[in-house]
């Protein structure tokens, strides 16, 4: 019986731990990298008549050339709170619109600006990390709550442990692959 408890436990980590990388992943998306992605205002949220909502859900948002985004909100109302929200954000674009569509010129990357997007990566990075870090103490403090309450022994509990911090490693070098992938993209000229 207990091994089953112990395997529980450890699919519902590799569960939890895969959905942080996944989540990591797609924050890498939303990093600007020189070319035009509608990933890039994936985490811009517009104040619409008090309530704050995803860009995404008040325009549609495509890339029409390799360097222009074009912003077409569903409501022409909110084409000023839309440009004010992607100026406050960290993108670092300017807007600009006719009244009906807003266009994002994307400008070549700066190597100062490089630099500065891969700190922005390796934060991400380190937020997955973390992610992955407290689902593996959340797991690690059941285990021993079973080993106290006499459900495993300790051989099991520590076996358990061990296969734990291999999931772990095993997750977190999935984050640093995705890491040197986006940085080798930001820093390509």
């Amino acid at each position: 019986m207990n091994d089953d408890v112990i395997k529980d436990f450890l699919d519902e980590a590799q569960g939890r731990m895969k959905k942080s990388v996944d989540a990591t992943r797609i924050e890498f998306s939303s990093v600007r990298t020189g070319r035009a992605s509608p990933h890039l205002l994936d985490r811009i949220e517009v104040d619409y008549y008090g309530a704050t909502t995803p860009l995404k859900q008040l325009s549609q948002i495509s890339a029409t050339e390799a360097r222009l985004l074009t912003i077409t909100p569903y409501d022409k109302n909110s084409i000023k709170t839309i440009e004010k929200s992607i100026l406050e954000s960290d993108v670092g674009l300017t807007p600009s619109n006719d009244g009906q569509v807003i266009r994002l010129q994307i400008p070549e990357l700066t190597e100062e600006r490089r630099r500065e997007l891969v700190k922005v990566v390796h934060g991400i990075a380190e937020q997955g990390r973390v992610a992955v870090r407290n689902i593996r103490r959340d797991v690690m403090h059941d285990l021993r709550e079973l080993k106290n309450e006499g459900e495993v022994g300790s051989d099991d509990e520590h076996r358990a442990e061990s296969e734990l911090q291999k999931l772990t490693d095993g997750q977190i070098g999935e984050i640093d692959t995705a890491l040197a992938g986006k940085e080798a993209e930001i820093l390509e000229v």
